[in-house]
């Protein structure tokens, strides 16, 4: 018998609160199995804030760990060699600056930097179509991009410069031949950038060194073929548009989380099944196998995740890799002709996006087109699950369940330290006090020139880290030098061609509008830094389809900013998104500006991932409504709004 394949990398995608509360969870995740690490960052972190900045409230240490500075990364990673570890770090817009933090603090450790092995995400062109942690512009934003690959070619040649993410895409809605081209695009146009930013000979080891991270959804089959279709058309980009022979550089290398969105808040025990079957689809087919898996817990839905939840997913990759015999065949589908045909197919529907995306110019000025697509997708996608014609189980069919016993009593989820904000703001201020001033002051100087006369922006970040400069500083530096972006929302406001379902609540808007003498205005604000859209842009959509006025500027707004913009458009209903785990502190300075500025009147209602207790003393500060990823049925939440509207002491006069 033929030996064994090695397993892929099994990581956990985890941070939080602190760095130091953090590294305990690595150090305990490595040791019961764990082989690689996944760090998630903190909102502020991702985008280029300090943890005392205004937008900053409320968000430190919630959906990540918050990194400000060399100490946190010290604090993160101590007492875990570098040189021996394979560490992915979901960081985009600030990957050039965590990258010259962890390169500073391996350095401290005694390593050689060449030995490093690992990843940063650090694809931004997805950040303006589903996850939205931006901060410049297109073009200057592919710059850093290019500047971070170049800089390992010479620097880290084991690390993997860039992870074409495709997982937030398919979490945005995308259909398979959507994510397939989307993501493509995405690398032909780094590609394109980096070739004059590296030598003719060393340009096939840099395509060998782009990785991508998938998502795979719970249609097994199609995703399954999805992955070999990807296998193909890489193949096929590497060879005939940058011709490189060498079949090793033709690779195609990836990692993956399953998909997050799938997850139920209803009968979360489900969710177990859920990610198991979602794990095949990535790890059966040894042709398309993935190279390192991170599963999400079953309660995610619900929370951020315990120690025992994490776990409970890395034994699932342990048992199917270690206990079954997935590792001892070749390719079990080799041969199949359902799945050949649904490859070919897939592999003809992501050529026809990609020449479209083509024809515009590139994945970088097709953002626009691009974000439309996704909005327009997810719309299909929820109207199918709202009338039934796609069945989630314990949501839409089946949904009398006995109560869970792994949700009873308190402490089913792990909250975020409540203090760790304040920690965290603290230890900063005496980061800031404790360094050298006239240090900071050169290295942010050196790192303003290099970007304003296209040196490579590695080297004066990585000056920059060992002289103290904190993100937020490293992010303004940025900011100054390439300006700040709103990307489009994807929300047109003429309305769709959508009817099914519609017009008992059109005809309740057009009522309330006679009433009220003018337009049904909705307002939807996003404040805070978080990026996930998905929910404020469908509910937007929906509004406008039911013949409400709509006002939504995007993602990155203060409350302060927020209210005016209610006042200005004389909005009747407010509406905030928030899927951070910030919705208190950011919900109650809502109101509080509300009350100040003469709105008290109008209702509020917010949607995110909000716990019941959250929800009720919510609902005590006056919240009107409370909405969750439970609340599916978007024209439900349409008549609330109507109703909400129709009872406030305008309409009634």
């Amino acid at each position: 018998m033929p030996p064994k394949d090695k397993p892929w990398l099994f990581r956990t995608y985890a941070g939080h609160s602190t760095a130091t509360a953090s590294n305990t969870l690595y150090r305990g995740n490595l040791a019961k199995g764990q082989t690689g690490l996944s760090v998630a960052f903190d909102l502020p972190t991702q985008t280029g804030y300090d943890s005392d900045h205004e937008l900053a409230r409320g968000e430190v240490g919630k959906v990540g760990v918050p990194v400000a500075h060399l100490g946190d990364m010290r604090s993160l990673f101590a007492d875990i060699p570098l040189d021996q570890m394979n560490t992915s770090m979901t960081i985009n817009a600030t990957a050039p600056w965590l990258l010259a933090l962890y390169i500073a603090v391996a350095e401290e450790q005694g390593a050689d930097i060449a030995d490093l092995n690992g990843t940063v995400q650090n694809d931004i062109i997805k950040e303006y179509l589903s996850r939205g942690t931006y901060i410049c512009p297109p073009a200057p934003s592919l710059r850093m991009i290019t500047d971070v690959a170049a800089y390992t070619q010479k620097h880290l040649p084991k690390w993997n410069p860039m992870n074409v993410c495709s997982y937030h895409l398919q979490e945005a809605g995308a259909t398979p031949e959507q994510e397939l081209a989307f993501a493509l695009a995405t690398a032909c146009a780094v590609l394109d950038d980096l070739k004059a930013k590296v030598s003719a000979d060393d340009f096939p080891n840099m395509v060998g060194r782009i990785s991508f991270f998938v998502n795979a959804g719970i249609r097994f089959v199609t995703e399954m073929c999805k992955m070999r279709a990807f296998v193909d058309l890489w193949d096929e980009i590497c060879l005939d548009r940058y011709g490189v022979q060498d079949a090793k550089y033709r690779r195609f290398r990836y990692g993956v989380q399953v998909n997050s969105l799938g997850l139920t808040e209803q009968q979360p025990e489900n969710n177990v099944y859920r990610i198991l079957i979602e794990s095949l689809a990535v790890t059966l087919s040894k042709k398309a196998r993935a190279r390192a898996v991170q599963l999400p817990a079953w309660n995610e839905a619900l929370g951020l995740p315990r120690p025992w939840d994490q776990q409970w997913s890395l034994r699932m990759q342990q048992i199917l890799a270690y206990e079954s015999d997935l590792l001892e065949y070749d390719d079990l589908f080799d041969g199949n002709p359902a799945v050949d045909r649904k490859v070919e197919a897939l592999k003809v529907g992501a050529r026809e996006e990609l020449a479209q995306i083509d024809a515009m110019g590139g994945a970088v000025a097709a953002i626009a087109y691009m974000k439309g697509r996704l909005v327009e997708a997810n719309a299909e996608r929820i109207g199918k699950i709202e009338t039934g014609e796609t069945t989630v189980v314990g949501v839409n069919r089946w949904t009398q369940t006995t109560p869970s016993p792994l949700t009873a009593g308190d402490g089913s989820i792990m909250v975020a330290d409540p203090e760790a904000e304040a920690d965290q703001i603290a230890r900063l201020t005496d980061w800031k006090t404790a360094r050298s001033s006239a240090a900071v002051e050169a290295a942010l100087a050196a790192l303003r020139s290099a970007a304003q006369d296209g040196t490579n922006i590695m080297g004066p970040s990585i000056a920059c880290a060992k002289a103290g400069v904190t993100t937020g500083e490293w992010g303004a530096t940025i900011r100054a030098a390439f300006g700040e972006y709103r990307a489009p929302t994807g929300v047109s406001r003429n309305p769709s061609n959508r009817t099914e379902g519609l017009e008992p609540i059109r005809e309740a808007v057009q009522a309330v509008a006679a009433k009220l003498g003018r337009p049904l205005t909705f307002l939807m604000g996003k404040p805070g830094l978080d990026g996930h859209s998905n929910g404020a842009e469908q509910i937007t959509a929906r509004a406008r389809d039911c013949g409400m006025q709509i006002h939504y500027e995007g993602i990155r707004l203060t409350p302060a900013e927020i209210v005016q913009a209610a006042i200005d458009e004389q909005a009747h209903v407010i509406g905030l998104s928030i899927l951070s785990g910030s919705h208190l502190p950011l919900i109650t300075e809502t109101l509080d500006i509300m009350r100040a500025r003469g709105l008290a009147e109008v209702p509020l209602i917010v949607g995110g991932i909000i716990p019941e207790e959250d929800a009720v003393r919510l609902r005590t500060l006056g919240v009107a409504a409370v909405y969750t990823p439970k609340d599916f049925e978007l024209n439900r939440i349409m008549m609330d709004i109507v109703h909400l509207v129709d009872q406030t002491p305008v309409a009634a006069e």
